[in-house]
């Protein structure tokens, strides 16, 4: 005899501000993050579950970018007859025999590049390149004082050409919304427009996207979960541990 699933709660805790968006609370997204926020998760495991949610929020990101018209032609011809066989150096000689169909769909407006705040961000990064090839990858380093919960910036390197791109910041945690922020500040100061930065993150703090929609309202938030809050120590509650330790060298 088997018992009906039961839904998982399918409405963010909170009301989002009107620049962060979640996905979508399936059941299988609640089954992933209850397996990585698990403490006896092993580490296999647990970049394996990671890694299948920072696809869906990459190609979440990406359906967030501004579209424009585009015409391609498919290779249905207007004959269903074969083309006949010719052997390749003399084909790749030749024009085609007949045209295809033209199909009117859309491309993206401009280039992207990926921005990881390091170290927990570069796991995000595997992710972004398997949607995207040969996608451009900018790193930053914040340390937080964990006294002070302040964020300091420490490096950054980003791509010659940033400020002519849309960039994907990636943090898997947004906590206070401190680290977020001073990545932002530091990509604003190499040219790139308010309106052109999307930040992806696993788990967040409603005060996190407070903080982060009144300090940069033009920016998209884009995360998988939203949890409770923060604890006295600033750290998410639920939250799952600290993701970069975990996803790099915990066992």
């Amino acid at each position: 005899m088997t018992t009906a699933a039961v839904p998982h709660n399918a409405v963010s805790p909170v009301e989002l501000p009107p620049n962060a968006f979640a996905l979508k609370r399936t059941n299988q997204l609640a089954g992933l993050l209850t397996i990585i926020r698990d403490s006896t998760t092993n580490r296999s495991d647990f970049i394996f579950y990671s890694d299948r949610i920072i696809r869906l929020l990459v190609e979440e990101g990406l359906n967030h970018l501004p579209v424009v018209e585009k015409t391609v032609t498919t290779p249905t011809g207007a004959s269903s007859s074969p083309l006949p066989f010719v052997p390749p150096p003399v084909a790749s000689s030749l024009t085609p025999l007949r045209s295809g169909l033209p199909y009117k769909g859309v491309g993206f407006e401009g280039k992207i590049c990926g921005i990881s705040i390091m170290r927990a961000g570069e796991a995000m990064e595997a992710g972004l390149r398997e949607c995207c090839r040969a996608v451009r990858i900018g790193k930053i380093l914040i340390q937080r004082d964990e006294e002070t919960a302040l964020a300091k910036l420490f490096y950054a390197k980003l791509p010659d050409d940033i400020k002519e791109r849309y960039c994907l910041l990636l943090d898997p945690m947004l906590a206070t919304g401190g680290s977020a922020i001073k990545a932002i500040e530091c990509i604003l100061s190499h040219g790139v427009p308010e309106e052109r930065i999307i930040f992806l993150n696993l788990v967040a703090s409603p005060e996190g996207l407070v903080s982060m929609h009144e300090q940069y309202p033009k920016i998209k938030v884009i995360t998988a979960w939203v949890d409770e809050g923060l604890n006295a120590q600033k750290y998410i509650v639920p939250g799952l541990g600290d993701f970069g330790d975990r996803y790099f060298t915990s066992n």
